[in-house]
């Protein structure tokens, strides 16, 4: 069986990916840069660890002597995906994450020249960022090849975030908001827009946020004006807006480290949320003079489908069928591979 590891495997979600491989029968090495902080689940699971930090290239070099793969979890990947892809590179490992920062895919989606060479496949996101939402605008797309405009949308139906998840939030907080306008990403306010969205199990309101979408759904549909939504009060969006002024001083890096320090504090939800949760996910592409062509999708829990994700994306990389090159998760698996997940379409 090839080796593969889960970098960061001592988080929440990693903990998630290394409990769904064990369940199918993968024996992944569990990393991260504390041996100890290793040590439970390494027991738990009957697994092999290797400890090392992200800033020694040649420890790192080091650990993946022998390694087919890497699923990164170790956040906020905007400070932690570039010394590992670099490695990745070097050592002709395929790399895998479940980042949902912008900057993040732009600045891997750029390298698939780089990894071409090295006969390697970068894929990020594969997991709920961005699986079952790039998917979905794959299938929009190919109902409408020729869309000028893609909105996408979530509701999270119970469920909670997990301390990871909180940190990169609260590490992109002064940036404000981001969609795609005539190709380009471009920063606006936070919350900039808002609207009622007719999801599967009825309709919330809902305001734009800075998503992966806005970068990965382009790469995969090439579509070039580009929105996402999540699920938000009135009230809520009227508090966001009133924030605004406020946003900028969370540049100040101290301030982060103390409220990513807080955050620390925070689980994620428990396995009878996980079991109970779920997402519910809207899509709409849109030219000028056509009707609009709209679907909508409901998931598992989002750490559950991450888990579920990660490790089918590592079995198909594995398998072969990937080619070497940067790839989105619809490009890398094809538009059905969130439904292959678990994920259904509800309508379209």
């Amino acid at each position: 069986m090839p080796n593969w590891m889960i970098y960061g495997a001592n988080g929440y979600t990693g903990q998630l990916i290394a409990r769904e491989a064990v369940k199918r029968g993968h024996k992944p090495i569990l990393a991260a840069r504390s041996a100890a902080a290793l040590e439970p689940l390494s027991r738990e699971l009957s697994l092999t660890t290797r400890a090392f930090a992200l800033d020694d290239a040649t420890a790192l070099d080091k650990a993946l002597a022998g390694v087919d793969a890497v699923v990164h979890c170790a956040g906020p990947f905007v400070h932690t995906s570039r010394p590992m892809v670099d490695a990745c590179l070097r050592t002709a490992t395929h790399y895998l994450d479940i980042t949902g920062e912008i900057a993040v895919f732009e600045s891997i989606l750029r390298r698939g020249d780089d990894a071409a060479r090295a006969g390697v496949a970068l894929v990020p996101g594969v997991g709920f960022d961005v699986v079952p939402s790039d998917c979905l605008a794959a299938l929009l797309a190919a109902r409408m090849p020729d869309a000028t405009a893609l909105e996408l949308a979530f509701y999270a139906k119970g469920g909670t975030l997990s301390r990871g998840t909180l940190r990169t939030m609260i590490e992109g907080l002064h940036l404000g908001g981001a969609i795609r306008r005539d190709g380009r990403i471009v920063g606006v306010p936070t919350a900039w827009d808002a609207k009622d969205i007719p999801f599967d199990c009825g309709t919330r309101h809902a305001m734009t946020i800075p998503w992966g979408d806005v970068s990965t759904a382009w790469h995969t549909t090439k579509i070039p004006n580009i929105r996402v939504y999540v699920a938000a009060s009135p009230r809520s969006v009227a508090r966001m807006r009133r924030m605004r002024p406020f946003l900028p001083i969370f540049a100040f890096t101290p301030l982060r480290r103390l409220l990513q320090t807080a955050a620390g504090r925070k689980q994620g939800p428990g396995a009878q949320a996980r079991e109970r949760a779920s997402v519910h996910l809207w899509g709409q592409v849109s030219k000028s003079g056509a009707q609009p062509v709209t679907m909508t999708m409901c998931t598992a829990e989002g750490y559950r489908f991450t888990a579920e994700a990660a490790v089918s994306s590592v079995e198909r990389i594995m398998s072969g069928a990937v080619a070497p090159g940067a790839w989105t998760p619809a490009r890398a698996f094809g538009a059905g591979f969130a439904q292959a997940v678990g994920a259904t379409l509800t309508s379209e």
